[in-house]
Parts: C-alpha cells; sequence; structure tokens
C-alpha cells in the first residue's frame, strides 16, 4: 500500500469530519430533496450502475464465489427499483435530528431534558452487499451523519458508480462537500489504519461474513455495532395452526434463503410432528429444499421417496445455511425448544407459531434475540419491512441499539437545561 493512499484515506476522513459539523445543522428540506436526487438518479443512470454490477458478477462467478454470496452481489432493475423504494422511504420520515424529548421540571426549577444529534462520521466496512452503499449513505445523510463507505473488491466497479450517484445527487441538493466519502482501495492494511482513525470516526458498522465482524471488532479503537451470523429458528408448537406453521416456515425458508434472516432450523412439537412435518416437507420439496433430520423427523418422513434428506449431525445446528437447507428436529416441549435455541441461536431472530397465547408470550419473553415472533416469518426482520425505511445493519449487540438499526439508531443525544438564574448550593 502506498503513502498516497493512507493521505487519500486521511484526507476523506477529515473532510467527511468537517462535513459532519454542518450536517448536524442542515435542514430537513434539503435532506429530503437529497434523499429524492438519489432516488431518481438510480432509475435514470440504471444502465450505468447495471453494466458496472455485471463486470463484479463475472469476476466473482469466474473466481467461484459462492451462490449465497452472487445473490447478494447481484443488481437487478428490479433492486433498484427497490433501493430507489426506500431511499423514497427514508425521506418521508421524521427527521430525529433536534427531537428534543424527556423533559422535566426538577424541584429547584431547572428544565432538563435531551435532544437528539447525530453521531458524527459513521464508517462501514462492508463485503458483497452494493445496495449497503445506498441504504447506509441514504440513512446517515437524514440523520445528520457523515459516512465513509469502504466496500470490497467483489463489488467495486458497482459500489463505485453506486457512491458517484449518491455524491452527485447530493450535490445538486446542496449537502456540504464531504457528507459522503468513498474509499476505493481495497487493501485490507487500509482497513486497518481506518479502524485506528478514533478521532475522526465516531462508529465503525461491519457488514460481512463472521470473519470480517470479528476482524473489525478486534481491530476498532472506536465503538462497533455490529450482527453475527444470523443463525434463525422457527418453532411449530404443539398448539401450532397447521395452515399458518405451512405458510410460516415456507415463506421463511425459501422466499430468500442467502440472507441473515432466512430459516435455518426447525423445530416441531411432538405433539403435532407427525400430522405437520410431512406437508411442510411436501412444500419445500418443490423447491428444492435439502432437510437435515433428527432421528425423530427422519422416522416420519424417511419412507417419502420423494424428498431431499440428510441425517442431521452436530454442524447442523447453530449452522447459518445460506442455502436451500434446513435442519429438522422434534422436541418434546416448549422448554426443549427454548433450550435448543438458547444453545444455538445466534441472537438474531426466533419465531414461534402456536395459537396458545400463554406460550406465545412466555417464548417471547425468555428468548434472548434482537427480533422474536409469535406466528409471523423471521423475513420480516428488515429496516424497511420494521418501517424505518432501510436499515444501517442489523445487531445482534445489546448496547447500544439492536435488531435493524434506523434513523434514530444512529444518532446521540445530550442533556439540555434551562434555568432561571440558579447555582449550585
Amino acid at each position: 500500500m502506498m503513502k498516497s493512499d493512507i493521505l487519500e484515506l486521511e484526507t476523506k476522513a477529515k473532510e467527511a469530519k468537517a462535513a459532519s459539523r454542518r450536517l448536524a445543522d442542515l435542514a430537513t428540506g434539503v435532506k429530503n430533496k437529497a434523499l429524492s436526487n438519489i432516488a431518481d438518479d438510480l432509475l435514470s443512470r440504471k444502465d450505468e450502475i447495471l453494466a458496472a454490477n455485471e463486470a463484479d458478477y463475472k469476476q466473482a462467478e469466474t473466481s467461484g464465489m459462492s451462490a449465497a454470496m452472487l445473490d447478494r452481489l447481484q443488481l437487478t432493475e428490479s433492486r433498484l427499483e427497490s433501493m430507489a423504494s426506500d431511499v423514497r422511504a427514508v425521506a418521508t420520515l421524521p427527521d430525529p435530528v433536534g427531537e428534543i424529548f424527556d423533559m422535566r421540571t426538577l424541584p429547584n426549577g431547572l428544565i432538563v431534558g435531551k435532544k437528539r444529534v447525530p453521531l458524527g462520521v459513521i464508517g462501514t466496512i462492508y463485503e458483497s452487499r452494493p445496495n449497503v452503499t445506498i441504504d447506509i449513505s441514504s440513512l446517515c445523510l437524514k440523520s445528520g451523519n457523515a459516512i465513509i463507505l469502504r466496500g470490497g473488491k467483489e463489488a467495486i466497479h458497482s459500489n463505485t458508480a453506486l457512491a458517484g450517484v449518491a455524491q452527485q445527487a447530493i450535490a445538486r441538493a446542496g449537502v456540504p462537500d464531504g457528507a459522503i466519502q468513498f474509499i476505493g482501495n481495497t487493501s485490507r492494511e487500509l482497513v486497518s489504519r481506518m479502524l485506528r482513525m478514533n478521532e475522526v470516526i465516531d462508529l465503525i458498522v461491519p457488514r460481512g461474513g463472521a470473519g470480517l465482524i470479528e476482524f473489525v471488532r478486534e481491530n476498532a479503537a472506536m465503538p462497533v455495532v455490529a450482527g453475527g451470523i444470523g443463525v434463525c429458528h422457527t418453532y411449530v408448537d404443539r398448539a401450532a395452526d397447521i395452515a399458518k406453521a405451512i405458510a410460516i416456515a415456507f415463506n421463511a425458508k425459501v422466499q430468500r434463503p442467502t440472507v441473515c434472516n432466512a430459516l435455518d432450523s426447525l423445530l416441531v412439537h411432538k405433539d403435532i410432528a407427525r400430522k405437520y412435518l410431512p406437508q411442510i416437507a411436501g412444500e419445500w420439496a418443490r423447491e428444492g429444499v435439502e432437510m437435515h433430520c433428527d432421528p425423530a423427523s427422519l422416522d416420519i418422513l424417511g419412507q417419502e421417496k420423494s424428498l431431499k434428506l440428510a441425517p442431521a449431525t452436530d454442524d447442523d445446528w447453530g449452522k447459518e445455511f445460506l442455502s436451500l437447507v434446513a435442519a429438522i428436529k422434534v422436541v418434546n416441549s416448549l422448554d426443549e425448544a427454548l433450550e435448543h435455541i438458547e444453545r444455538y441461536g445466534s441472537g438474531h431472530s426466533e419465531a414461534i407459531i402456536t395459537e396458545d397465547y400463554g406460550a406465545a408470550m412466555r417464548f417471547l419473553n425468555s428468548v434472548d434475540a434482537a427480533c422474536v415472533y409469535a406466528n409471523a416469518s423471521t423475513r420480516f426482520t428488515d429496516g424497511g419491512q420494521f418501517g424505518l425505511g432501510a436499515e444501517v445493519g442489523i445487531s445482534t449487540q445489546k448496547m447500544h441499539a439492536r435488531g435493524p438499526l434506523g434513523l434514530k439508531e444512529i444518532t446521540s443525544y445530550k442533556w439540555i437545561i434551562f434555568g432561571t438564574g440558579q447555582v449550585r448550593p
């Protein structure tokens, strides 16, 4: 890595810091106009963006990239339309900056409360997912934060095109120069330098595989908000509605199997297993799902020649498959399901299917995960689906934010105090 590369990173980081001070006071109308410009330009410049993405996709395919990562890398016209729609949704959300809350009057007459403020400069290091370039830029812009984007080499053409679109779009709206910074050098050494720049970067958000996330956590000098892997369970309780349980498990596994909120393990109560498992297995089989079964579920399904079955191994529990593979286990009770999820879950998204209110509430109260569902697919764990417009990422941490990170999750607050001349006795 050349000294000029480090100098470029440091210069862009300082420019982002300077821009962040101006962004903190930027009018909501200017931010919304900038977001509207981004959405418009994603569509008007789609040919340019898709051509850049095609170059990345072909190179990644030739290099042997996995199907899951290829799916995350690929952009299509419909995905660009979805990205533009998410940007417009962010523009419609209330501006969090300047919100005053928790105001109260103390016995001495002081009025004390909090005012929401941007974090400052957010850095993100991400792999394969070119949509992150737009999602994070949009949320940071609306929340008054500057952003430094550093994508992976596998998506360099896509990210360069998308970052250029965003930068030019916001400039036309009057957003300060430097608000969106893109680092084109994909050297890991440059990442290491970026992770030590706590004097200008206030928060780092890694998006990628377990290796990247662990590297960032171990080396960052500033706070990190990160998700781990998404090992997601759906538990079909003895009191489940069969039709609901089939529809939900089918959606959670098949709708988009290469993402972190897709179903990995299906837990089924023994009292309903013989009725339920052949039906969901038949639905999954039509989509090519391979089922790794514990002895009890294999006993139930083993005579069905049309199914893709394999005996489950110890490695199947707690595994994020990111493909059309699911592990199946028959459990004797809700307690056993809870124990299994506690042992093998990753704290991402877990679901129960039941018509028993007490069982649903116990599941919601007991499961330690960012998102816990009763009678719904885990595929809803997404900033856009939660009404956040988009997301910076999905955090499986408990501090300072958890689950999909939207506008408020990338702000902080300061205390504001109004007095009438009080002095401390």
